[in-house]
């Protein structure tokens, strides 16, 4: 009895055991399967706290100006080294160093007292001959009427005809000497031959100057307006003269950072020739200067407007990432998921992508948070406006160009890409 009892059991056993090989699969697949009906349905199956958060901006139509960066170099309009042009003893400086001064302004004086004795003989010289010659001209009169009555022979009459011009000739040479030492005497007074501001003091008062000092006494800057030189690509060229001949190209001179504007003017010539050991072409612009923000041979970061793109679609720079197609962008879905989408861009800085196709405006792309997104993703979306990651569109600048858009200035972003199963 007692062993039909354990072969019983063991028997129960077995089937219990095959069963449970059986059915515990379809059981397990069945219970799956109901936790992720649960979660799309929004119930218990998948938990909110797993929706990735990401800040998203919103794409829009804006007028994109096109920039060409360089770095120049700030010149003054005009540079004057201040020399005497006669040799003497300095007696006066009149200037201050860093003083503005007008043109015609008198910087120093030199001793004159020579000069001015060299002067005054040049007009005693010529007072001397023309007395002489008032007196040849009396003595031509009376032989012109003793030579009608025969009284003298006609040599006589012309002897003193040949003397009264040479003492005429006489007359006009003292006046060119006496012009002569009029412009050496003026000389003395060492004058402002522009309008500028001097700098440091070459001489001091006292010593001896000469004409043929290399250093002068002074150099004079004309610092407003002021002129600022760079160089851009060749390739640029064509750009440049067409915006050239369509009126004078705006000129952003800016700081050491890139962004602080110093001060706007305009492209005033392009060299006419291209450096062939660099590839580039050189450009002269010319600012105002109002401020003294520029200052003669200061390295300046200028950025020059020759196109403006209108009514592009434009998304904040952080929206674009690259990846091993391309770049993308992604998209904010209703259902507050997300979709890659491959897109082009034509002009991109550091603020703002200009995506030629593919995205319309008003649909909002993702920012930051990109580490665990990939095709259909959940998310929870805060706005990148709020949270002061967009800044607010710049206004066009002033004198902006419509003229045809262009591949200028691409840049590539630094975020990683999306999954190798996302286009």
């Amino acid at each position: 009895m007692t062993r039909r009892i354990t072969v019983f059991l063991v028997v129960c056993l077995v089937i219990g055991a095959v069963v449970a090989v059986y059915y515990m699969p379809r059981w397990q697949a069945q219970q799956t399967q109901a936790g992720a009906k649960g979660s799309k349905g929004g119930g218990a199956g998948r938990p909110s706290a797993e929706k990735v958060p990401v800040l998203a901006a919103t794409a829009k139509t804006a007028d994109v100006p096109v920039y060409l960066d360089g770095v120049g170099t700030a010149k003054a309009l005009n540079t004057v080294t201040v020399r005497p042009q006669v040799d003497g003893k300095l007696i006066n400086i009149s200037f201050r160093e860093g003083q503005d001064v007008e043109k015609g302004y008198i910087l120093a004086k030199i001793d004159p007292v020579t000069y001015q004795a060299a002067y005054d003989q040049t007009v005693a010289k010529k007072q001397q001959d023309e007395a002489q010659l008032a007196n040849a001209r009396l003595d031509l009169e009376r032989y012109t009427r003793l030579a009608a009555s025969n009284a003298v022979n006609k040599q006589q009459l012309d002897t003193q005809k040949a003397l009264v011009n040479q003492l005429e000739a006489q007359v006009k040479l003292d006046q060119a000497t006496i012009d002569n030492a009029r412009a050496i005497l003026s000389y003395t007074d060492v004058i402002a031959p522009i309008s500028g501001r001097t700098g440091i003091r070459q001489v001091d008062e006292g010593n001896i100057v000469h004409a043929s000092d290399a250093t002068g006494i002074v150099i004079l800057t004309q610092l407003r307006p002021i002129s600022l030189f760079f160089s851009l690509p060749q390739q640029e060229l064509p750009d440049l003269t067409r915006g050239l001949a369509e009126g004078p190209l705006p000129v952003d001179a800016l700081g050491g950072d890139g962004k602080t504007p110093l001060d706007r003017g305009k492209v005033v010539v392009i060299d006419n020739q291209v450096d062939q050991t660099t590839g580039t072409v050189k450009l002269k612009a010319e600012f105002p200067n109002t401020d003294l923000q520029l200052w003669p041979g200061q390295f300046v970061n200028v950025r020059v407007l020759i196109d403006t793109l209108r009514n592009v679609v434009v998304v904040p720079t952080a929206a674009v990432q690259r990846g091993p197609n391309g770049t993308f962008v992604y998209v904010l879905k209703d259902d507050s998921t997300v979709t890659v989408r491959r897109v082009s861009v034509s002009q991109q800085d550091d603020v703002q992508a200009v995506v030629a196709e593919d995205l319309q405006a008003g649909e909002r792309v993702v920012t930051t948070g990109f580490g665990r997104l990939t095709e259909g993703t959940a998310v929870t979306v805060s706005s990148a406006e709020g949270a002061g990651q967009v800044a607010p569109a710049a206004p066009r600048p002033d004198g902006a160009r419509g003229k045809r858009g262009g591949e200028r200035g691409k840049r590539s972003s630094s975020a990683g890409g999306p999954p190798a199963n996302n286009p």
